[in-house]
């Protein structure tokens, strides 16, 4: 079957992750208007090489090269040889990362228009998931991003903070477009069984910018507040909680934690649901300040009508107010950061105002519906000849 549209990204699909949620949602935006599509990602994990999917026609990388680099070179010539199978009908390459973008926009006379969403810069994000990546290695790699940014027909953002961090890099203005994150709001949902009588919550990964060890010092200060426990649903498996489960283990909390892995993400939701507190402590590191990030846990939160509390950086305060729909606090500071949640779990009424402010927050413009129409948007400026 020959595509209109097709979506690479070097991400495992589906995942527990909130990379997931976004690949589904801004694939599904351009399969829609093209009629289906092609969806390229990294396999893995039990998932089929090949998979039809309502308009989604599913292939995955399953290579497993054990360095990241090289994995990546293999992937980019297998996004090569998909894109020469589909040169003759492709209108929209949407990319999702530079090992995807580069075949899209170096084949021989393409004739379709590329979407390069810039989510994370991997020149910096590698100098904290790979840090013995070498300068040379990670200059290589900005060298990389330039080019495609250069060379992009519009370059897709979540956030102004990494808006700016790739106007930075040499992207047009004209080029760049915010498409933020989004949130669908959840309708009444169950408390999920075997909930604690009452629980503050955190979802996502646990890399360490994530701030999962701040969380944890700040949670060892609230061991005076008798049956509150802190549920973690963690986007991924439980093997690699082993060094956040010694660091509780030494903090004294480990039996007051609730874990739950890689749950679907209506699963995901219902525990937001029922939390009096959703914490999202990520830390003041290069990879959070310097290019940005658009945290889905705060948006989903916030979708829940629970309060938030969150550090206090740029691309948060782009989504949160103090005050208004939790609390912003400094990155980093564990006293601080139990100091805000105390305060919200003594002030029931006053939290649970904010939780309904913060719902309101995102039914006014931070839904996908909105998040998708300004992606058909996109669209339709770089290739208005549709048919």
């Amino acid at each position: 079957m020959r595509h209109r549209a097709a979506y690479f990204a070097f991400d495992r699909f589906p995942s527990g992750k909130g990379s997931a949620v976004h690949i589904a949602q801004m694939a599904d935006e351009l399969f829609e208007r093209s009629g289906g599509g092609l969806l390229g990602v990294l396999g893995g994990g039990g998932l089929p090489g090949y998979q039809r999917e309502g308009a989604r026609e599913i292939v995955r990388f399953g290579e497993q090269i054990p360095n990241l680099i090289d994995r990546a070179e293999a992937y980019s010539a297998w996004v090569a040889a998909l894109l020469r199978e589909h040169a003759e009908s492709l209108e929209i390459v949407h990319v999702r990362d530079p090992w995807s973008a580069l075949p899209a926009l170096t084949a021989g006379g393409r004739r379709y228009r590329v979407v390069f969403e810039v989510n994370g810069l991997p020149s910096i994000e590698m100098g904290h998931t790979w840090p013995w990546a070498s300068p040379a290695a990670l200059g290589k790699i900005r060298e990389l991003e330039r080019f495609c940014l250069d060379r992009c027909d519009a370059a897709v953002v979540p956030s102004r903070v990494i808006g700016a961090a790739v106007r930075g890099l040499g992207a047009a203005e004209e080029k760049v477009h915010l498409v933020p994150n989004g949130a669908d709001l959840p309708g009444e949902t169950a408390r999920p069984a075997g909930a604690p009588a009452r629980y503050i919550v955190y979802v996502g990964a646990l890399q360490p910018w994530q701030g999962i060890d701040v969380l944890l010092r700040a949670f060892a200060r609230l061991g005076d507040l008798a049956g509150l426990r802190l549920v973690i649903c963690s986007s991924v498996p439980e093997r690699r909680a082993k060094p956040v489960r010694r660091l509780a283990e030494r903090l004294g909390v480990a039996d007051r934690l609730d874990w739950r892995f890689a749950l679907p993400h209506p699963e995901v939701a219902a525990w937001l649901a029922h939390a009096e507190v959703s914490v999202a402590p990520l830390t003041g590191c290069a990879r959070n300040l310097d290019q940005g990030c658009a945290p889905l846990k705060v948006i989903e939160s916030m979708a829940a009508g629970v309060p938030v509390v969150a550090s206090d950086l740029p691309a948060v305060r782009e989504l949160m107010a103090d005050g208004e729909h939790g609390r912003l606090v400094p990155a980093d500071r564990p006293a601080e950061l139990a100091r805000a949640v105390r305060i919200l779990l003594e002030y029931p009424g006053e939290a649970a105002a904010m939780g309904a402010r913060a719902r309101e927050r995102v039914a006014g413009g931070l839904t996908w519906t909105r998040s998708r129409a300004r992606l058909a948007e996109v669209y339709r400026t770089i290739a208005p000849s549709d048919r």
